[in-house]
């Protein structure tokens, strides 16, 4: 494994905060990685566990302690971390590299899985060519290129089957997503915007999602989104650098629309029944449960290598 692989996993198992010497001596002890000749490998650790917070990479934060120096942790960690003071570090923003035309959209929702993954957001590829009439374009204007569902994790059991006599639909979110290779003008953002208000109208939640916006269209995208409520996502090539430009607005599920999309297109059947199952397991087929609907939905990165050679094979930009 690489060097920041090998610090991801150390922060993994460490769990709680962290600074470099404690992170060079897991890597040492459980030895990830082999630092050869080199004559300050702490001093290397330092270096690339700040790169982390310096080229925003969503997977860690640091804290600064009261002598100075920082501590480390993963975000996916930070509600079993007990602080008060958590805060990320903002860091100057570098500029994205000129887009390459070669490499398709669909090529991006790896992209989005691997972010949305990083959030304990299960997502899943809608492909509307598989829906009956899938041939007719005008389907792109019902189905949503991706979906996907967060859950309420409660602590005990008890708590858990509280909610759901109450009402199930509130221990879960389910979102919707509208993916663009770049929007550079205003008739590209508004194409885009409305599509993606036509196919969030069941969910909780609605994302525009681009990997380049013009700086240009800032002030129009902030606009429709206190007017419409979409949520905009600009992603990144290191997914763990997507960020959300504009927060979605919450609304009720419309279940009309989820049972005609359910009617039509039978991998969003099957996404919404896999949900059901893993809300309706049992203790005992809980984890089975969860496995079937995570091998079910898209495919994400397990490390920084396989996003390398992903972007590398499929051509799309990195920074500079």
């Amino acid at each position: 494994m690489t060097i920041k692989e090998a610090i991801l996993k150390s922060l993994e198992e460490i769990k709680g905060l962290a600074n470099y010497m404690e992170i060079y001596n897991h890597i040492i002890e459980n030895k990830y990685y082999d630092f050869g000749p080199a004559k300050t490998p702490a001093s290397t650790v330092s270096a690339l566990v700040g790169d982390f917070i310096r080229n925003e990479d969503s997977r860690v934060k640091r804290i600064k302690q009261e002598n100075g120096s920082y501590s480390y942790y993963l975000t996916k960690n930070e509600t079993e971390i007990d602080l008060e003071i958590l805060a990320g570090i903002p860091e100057e923003v570098k500029p994205k590299a000129k887009l390459s035309k070669s490499y398709l959209e669909r090529d991006l929702h790896k992209l989005l899985s691997s972010y949305l993954k990083n959030t304990k957001i299960y997502s899943k590829t809608i492909f509307h060519e598989q829906s009956k009439n899938g041939k007719d374009n005008n389907q792109i204007w019902t189905h949503p290129d991706m979906v996907g569902i967060k859950f309420l994790y409660l602590q005990t059991k008890a708590s858990q089957n509280f909610l759901k006599s109450i009402n199930r639909v509130d221990t879960f979110k389910l979102s919707s997503y509208e993916v663009k290779k770049e929007i550079n003008s205003d008739s590209d953002l508004k194409k885009a915007f409305f599509q993606a208000v036509s196919n969030f109208s069941w969910a909780n939640y609605g994302y525009l999602v681009a990997f380049e916006f013009s700086d240009s269209l800032s002030e129009e995208m902030e606009r429709l989104n206190q007017s419409f409520g979409i949520g905009i996502i600009e992603l990144n090539a290191n997914p763990y650098k997507s960020k959300i430009l504009f927060p979605a607005t919450y609304r009720d599920l419309d279940f009309k629309t989820i049972d005609k999309l359910c009617k039509i297109n039978t991998e969003f059947a099957t996404f919404i029944e896999q949900v059901d199952k893993l809300m309706t397991a049992t203790d005992r087929y809980y984890k089975s449960t969860e496995k079937e609907l995570n091998e079910f939905c898209d495919d994400y990165f397990k490390n920084d290598s396989e996003i390398e050679k992903y972007c590398s094979d499929k051509k799309i930009p990195v920074e500079q």
